[in-house]
């Protein structure tokens, strides 16, 4: 008995389809043309500011690249500023103040969110005032604080300074320092990510919490495995927004601190090297350092909170 193979019809153009795979109508050709029209502006605008500095940067910190004047490569001699003492304590003290920031900011923004929550009278009041010093520039709250903060005319030490409690030298150590610009930051950032959570908060399913309050959990319950497991997501983008911001903190330390050695971060240090050394070189090897720490730990959190959510 001899079998019949089925003889697949050919395409126009004499061509047979391969088998297994699905041919393309000419709408989703079409379609596909479209979607790459769509992208092609995007694309260009991520590749002209972001991949092309990026490739840029990434040649300066293996050149001797002077403010003014030729350059010339000189391999990894620039990442040598690595190992420069100052650099070192600013790599610290950035570790220091990000984590300070973020868990201050935080449980700062979360305890906002939970009381802006619930629609009760005044509740919109309360969310426009925390919301309000958003609308505030950075380097316009530094600025501000800075008036309240300086030792020769600050309006706080007066207060102190009446009630008995004397003066405090709100910005001469570095400990007073991190905490009066963590303050500010708390101030400035706080009501941006209570909007944030929030969001979060309101996205949870109502019918939860009532099964939950039927079981009989108590707030906290309801708070730890509610609440906090369904707003990891919220929770993460807020962090990593928290994360990223205080690595590439600047303006507050330098209005507020002039960038002094103990109160320097990465991004003060890139600055003095570009612009004090005039060595962009060295500063864009500083720059790469910063990025692969950024990378590395946003990574690490948002792998830590995949990993819980999983």
């Amino acid at each position: 008995m001899v079998s019949v193979l089925p003889i697949r019809p050919a395409r126009p153009g004499g061509s047979t389809t391969h088998p297994g795979r699905t041919p393309v109508s000419g709408l989703g050709r079409r379609r596909q043309r479209l979607g790459w029209a769509y992208s092609a502006p995007m694309a260009a605008i991520v590749a002209v500011f972001f991949l092309l500095p990026l490739a840029l940067m990434l040649w300066m910190s293996v050149n001797h690249w002077p403010l003014l004047g030729a350059s010339y490569p000189n391999g990894v001699e620039n990442y040598g500023a690595l190992t420069d003492p100052f650099f070192l304590r600013a790599l610290w003290f950035t570790i220091k103040y990000t984590v300070v920031t973020t868990i201050v900011l935080s449980l700062a923004a979360f305890g906002m969110a939970l009381l802006a929550q619930s629609a009760r009278p005044g509740t919109g009041l309360f969310r426009t005032a925390y919301f309000l010093p958003t609308a505030v520039g950075l380097g316009s709250a530094s600025l501000l604080f800075y008036g309240l903060f300086n030792t020769e005319s600050s309006p706080l030490n007066t207060v102190l300074d009446r009630v008995g409690l004397g003066p405090v030298d709100w910005l001469g150590t570095n400990g007073s320092a991190l905490s009066s610009t963590v303050g500010m930051i708390t101030w400035r950032f706080a009501g941006f990510y209570m909007l944030i959570l929030l969001t979060g908060l309101h996205s949870i399913d109502p019918s939860l919490y009532e099964a939950a309050r039927t079981d009989g959990a108590s707030r906290w319950q309801t708070m730890r495995h509610v609440t906090l497991p369904l707003l990891r997501p919220t929770l993460a983008l807020m962090m990593v927004l928290s994360v990223t911001g205080s690595l590439l903190a600047f303006d507050q330390f330098y209005i507020l601190t002039g960038g002094r050695h103990d109160t320097a971060t990465l991004a003060i240090d890139i600055y003095r090297e570009a612009f004090l050394s005039q060595d962009l070189g060295r500063a864009a090897a500083v720059s790469v350092a910063l990025l692969v720490v950024l990378i590395l730990i946003n990574g690490a959190q948002l792998r830590l909170l995949r990993r819980k959510e999983d």
